[in-house]
This record gives C-alpha cells, sequence and structure tokens, in this order.
C-alpha cells in the first residue's frame, strides 16, 4: 500500500519511549518497518540532592515529541495522522512516582538514577534472599517508609516513569511484565509479583498501621501482546495538542527500556543478551535457570513476555565521555576549526583503536553519579595517571571508552565466570554504537564474546516499544513474541558480527586490574569534593 494511504487509514503502530536525555517517537508499519520519527531533549534536574523530572516536562516533552513525529510525517508524505493502529509507551526503569487517591503527586519523581535507599535495598535483599537494587520502585518505598516520611501513609499507588504517562492517558494502572520486575520481584511461573515476597514485605512494615497493602498500590501485570487498554477522549488531546487524533486507539502494556531494548535487538529468546550503551549501561542475559545464589551486581527481571533475565545495570556510561568531546569540540571551535559532531564522534573514537590494549596505564572513572555495582553513592568523574604512563590522545580516548564499559565488566563476569552463564549471540544498541565499528569491538573484548550490530539498532527502544505494540494488534493465533521477531521483523537480518580481538580481551582484563585496585581513588575523590 503508498506510504501516505497506510498512514492516513491507521495501518501503523506507534511507540514512544522516555529516555534519559531525548523523548523518542517511532512510526511503523505492520511487520515494524519504520516510517518517521520525532524527539525532544531533555535532562534530569539534582534538586535537594534528588535526581528528578517535573511532570510538567513530561507532558511538555511527549507533546512536543508527537508534533515533531507529524512535521516529520508531513515532510515525507504529504500526510496527516489522525488514526493510529496502535501505540506502545515505555520509559527509563524503576524509580518512584507516589500518588494519593486523589491522584496527587506526594514527592518529586525519584529516578532510577538516585542512590539514596541503601539501607533499604540491604534489608528487603536479606529479608526476600533475592537482590533488591537501591533504584527498584519498591526500595524507594521502603526506604521513605525507614525514614518516616510522612507521605507514605497517603500513597494509593506507585508506579514507574511508564506507567504514570500510561495510566493518564489510557485510565489504566497497568504495567508490563518487565517493567514491573524493576519494581518488585515476578515470580516467573505465574507472571505476578511473588506472592510470598509481597506478604514478607506486607509483615515487615506491619507496625506502621498503613491502611494500605502492597498489593493494593502496585499496578496491575500485563504480558507482551495483551490489551492494556486503549487511549481516552482525554488521553488523545493530551499527546495530540491539535486535537486531531481519534480516541479508542489500542494501546500494548507500557514497558521499561530494558524490555524494549531486548525487543529491538530480537534478544528475548533464551542464551541471548544485550547490551544498552547510552547514558547509563546495562547489559542482559535471558537464562536459562535460577542463579546458585544472590549477587548483589546481578538483578533478575524478565523478558517482556515474563521469561528471567540475569541483568547488570551502570548507572554510568557516556556522560563523561560526552562531556570530553565536548571540551575537543569547544577547542576546535575556538581555534576557527568548527567540525561535525558527528564527524568529531567518528575521529576521536576510532583514535581510541590505535591506543595501546591496556590504554598505557590511563585509567577513568566515568561516575558522573553513583555506582552500586562497584559501591558507590556518589561519584565524581575522575582521570589519572602516573607520570611514566603512555599519554597520548589515542590512550586517552581509549581509556575513557574502557571505563564507559568496566564496571559492567565487573558484574557480567560473575555470570560468566562463576555461573557459567553461556550466550549465543548478543547485540549492541545505544549511543555507544553509533559510531561504526568502535564501541561494537571495546564491548566484545570486554564481555570476551561475539557482539552483533543491527541495522536498526540505532532506532532504540522507541521502536521496540513500537514492535510490542504491533504484536499486540496484529499477532497471530498463539504466536509468540519470539516467533514475531524471528518471522515478521528480522527474518533475514543477522546484523553485522565482529568476534573479540585476543589482543583487546587481554588488554581490558589488565586495564580492570588497576581499575579494581584503583577505587580507592576513585572513593577518596568522591569524600574530598562532598
Amino acid at each position: 500500500m503508498d506510504k501516505k494511504l497506510l498512514i492516513e487509514q491507521g495501518k501503523t503502530s506507534l511507540g514512544i519511549e522516555f529516555g534519559s536525555t531525548r523523548i523518542k517517537a517511532v512510526l511503523i508499519e505492520e511487520g515494524g518497518a519504520p516510517l518517521a520519527s520525532g524527539s525532544y531533549e531533555w535532562e534530569n534536574q539534582l534538586i535537594n540532592g534528588i535526581w528528578t523530572y517535573a511532570l510538567d516536562d513530561v507532558w511538555k516533552g511527549l507533546q512536543d515529541c508527537y508534533q515533531d513525529l507529524l512535521a516529520d510525517v508531513k515532510k515525507q508524505y504529504d500526510a496527516e495522522i489522525t488514526q493510529i493502529g496502535s501505540i506502545g509507551f515505555s520509559a527509563m526503569m524503576h524509580g518512584y512516582l507516589a500518588f494519593d487517591k486523589e491522584d496527587n503527586l506526594l514527592v518529586p519523581f525519584r529516578t532510577w538514577r538516585n542512590t539514596i535507599t541503601e539501607e533499604a535495598a540491604s534489608k528487603l535483599t536479606n529479608e526476600f534472599n533475592y537482590n533488591i537494587p537501591q533504584r527498584w520502585s519498591i526500595s524507594h518505598l521502603y526506604q521513605a517508609i525507614l525514614n518516616k516520611e510522612a507521605h507514605v501513609k497517603d500513597v494509593a499507588f506507585f508506579t514507574t516513569l511508564a506507567g504514570y504517562v500510561h495510566w493518564k492517558l489510557t485510565g489504566k494502572k497497568v504495567l508490563g511484565v518487565g517493567d514491573a520486575s524493576g519494581m518488585f520481584p515476578i515470580d516467573i511461573k505465574t507472571g505476578n509479583y511473588d506472592k510470598t515476597m509481597v506478604d514478607k514485605f506486607d509483615s515487615l512494615v506491619s507496625g506502621e498501621g498503613f491502611a494500605w497493602k502492597l498489593s493494593d498500590i502496585l499496578p496491575e501485570v500485563l504480558t507482551a501482546g495483551e490489551n492494556a487498554g486503549t487511549l481516552t477522549a482525554e488521553g488523545a488531546k493530551l499527546l495530540d495538542v491539535s486535537g486531531k487524533l481519534c480516541a479508542d486507539i489500542p494501546v500494548c502494556p507500557p514497558e521499561g527500556d530494558a524490555g524494549t531494548g531486548m525487543t529491538a535487538t530480537n534478544s528475548v529468546g533464551i542464551r541471548t543478551g544485550n547490551v544498552s550503551a547510552g547514558t547509563s549501561v546495562f547489559a542482559m542475559i535471558v537464562l536459562e535457570k535460577e542463579l546458585s545464589k544472590v549477587y548483589p551486581e546481578i538483578d533478575l527481571v524478565t523478558t517482556p513476555d515474563g521469561a528471567l533475565v540475569g541483568m547488570v545495570h551502570c548507572n554510568n556510561c557516556t556522560s563523561d565521555l560526552n562531556a570530553w568531546v565536548n571540551i575537543f569540540d569547544q577547542f576546535a571551535e575556538s581555534i576557527g576549526a568548527k567540525v561535525d559532531k558527528n564527524t568529531l564522534f567518528s575521529v576521536l573514537y576510532n583514535k581510541a583503536l590505535e591506543g595501546d590494549a591496556d590504554c598505557g596505564g590511563l585509567i577513568s572513572y566515568n561516575y558522573f553519579s553513583g555506582e552500586p555495582v562497584t559501591g558507590f553513592d556518589e561519584g565524581a568523574p575522575l582521570f589519572v595517571r602516573k607520570a611514566d604512563d603512555t599519554f597520548n590522545l589515542a590512550n586517552f580516548m581509549r581509556a575513557h571508552l574502557y571505563s564507559s564499559l568496566a564496571a559492567l565488566k565487573a558484574g557480567l563476569d560473575l555470570m560468566f565466570k562463576e555461573e557459567d552463564v553461556k550466550v549465543d549471540k548478543m547485540f549492541g544498541h545505544g549511543g555507544l554504537f553509533k559510531t561504526k565499528g568502535v564501541g561494537q569491538r571495546i564491548a566484545a573484548a570486554a564481555m570476551n564474546s561475539p557482539v552483533s550490530v543491527m541495522e536498526t539498532a540505532g532506532e532504540g527502544g522507541a521502536w521496540g516499544i513500537a514492535l510490542l505494540a504491533d504484536y499486540m494488534k496484529n499477532k497471530g493465533d498463539s504466536e509468540t513474541l519470539q516467533e514475531y521477531l524471528d518471522n515478521k521483523v528480522f527474518a533475514g537480518q543477522s546484523g553485522s558480527s565482529m568476534e573479540p580481538v585476543a589482543e583487546d580481551v587481554a588488554g581490558f582484563d589488565k586495564f580492570m586490574k588497576r581499575y579494581m585496585a584503583g577505587l580507592a581513588i576513585e572513593h577518596a575523590a568522591v569524600d574530598a569534593l562532598k
């Protein structure tokens, strides 16, 4: 069908994802081919020691992003959108958005980036015998209880950012199982919150006198493919300020960026995995069996269709790397040599490949914020070297690329070396992989495993949630998510694969020994700069 007609007849699916620095919309046709996109840049704010986004910014960002998409559709196809086949919303996982019974926000949105829940996370991990990370929603709730925060007694509902947006646009307080698994542990057998742990939590706080039980205030859990409601008339106006978008469009379960990353890289099957590397970095491996013990560095979450996933999540990835590229950009501009930003990234990233495999002795810590995987509540970006180390541009850039994946490698090594987890396919996506062949090669060295990058990797999580919306609307009878992805979306695509280079693997291991030993320097920097 002519694409203009296809768009005007609503034979499309729309995915919108709220990332750390960008809100992105992707419109696709049936089967996943992207048609158009829109975006909106935004940033979190550190207010009173809390990383947050204002809810007004959530709606301004959503509306501007959607208008940007409409402009792209108009420019490419001279078409207007009035109907869409299905829609999905996704966002950064975890965090804490709590509301009272009148739907008022009780405290400013506490995002995944906060490392203020160490006591709660530790106590819940011990109580449940299950790793509960600091950024999980239940850690934020329990920390607020431990802190005797007055608002907790009034909580009627708490959710994630994706769950909040979905609720306001559909009226449904639901979450996809992948996003829900970052709020509270999921029982893989039932596809719902683990009842034993829910009961333990209620017992733990029984002396507080709250009117609510945990199951009363958590979102309902749904699995990929289930209908999660429709766009209400109010929701349609909230999304499209021009008022042209119809209501009653089916909406898929809202998901977290981990689930959309798995979907966008076709890594929802057993023994597949992916690395998402942007502002934060996480790697996810779909497990064949439960791990033998609790690891604080490894989260257990799920795919959008409920399979068990081992996840290593690090708060910091490319922020420090980007900051250094900006310094070089400012230098170039200062000497009258203005360079296109994409070209600058490409030149500096490729320069890193000329460096020594172990970075010539240089060490970098990219800790814009705390990094729980290595034991930090707060961070301070740090570059350090000895006078006799090989200090040149290539090693400098290579050290910062290694640093962007170093904390991740520390966690993944536990799965690979301690638990003997096997991976057949590993896919990379996100900003680190945009410069062809560089981030991919560094990631292959970090994991000592082949890493593939799909041609569609740049579409990211917004495309992933659009696929989940399309799957809900157009799946065949009893067609699994894996079958849908294999047969309709990725048929014939294997991506560009890169094997690890032995010298890089050995060099990264050498760098890691210095990196782990040098954590004491980072601790000193954090303490000295408080």
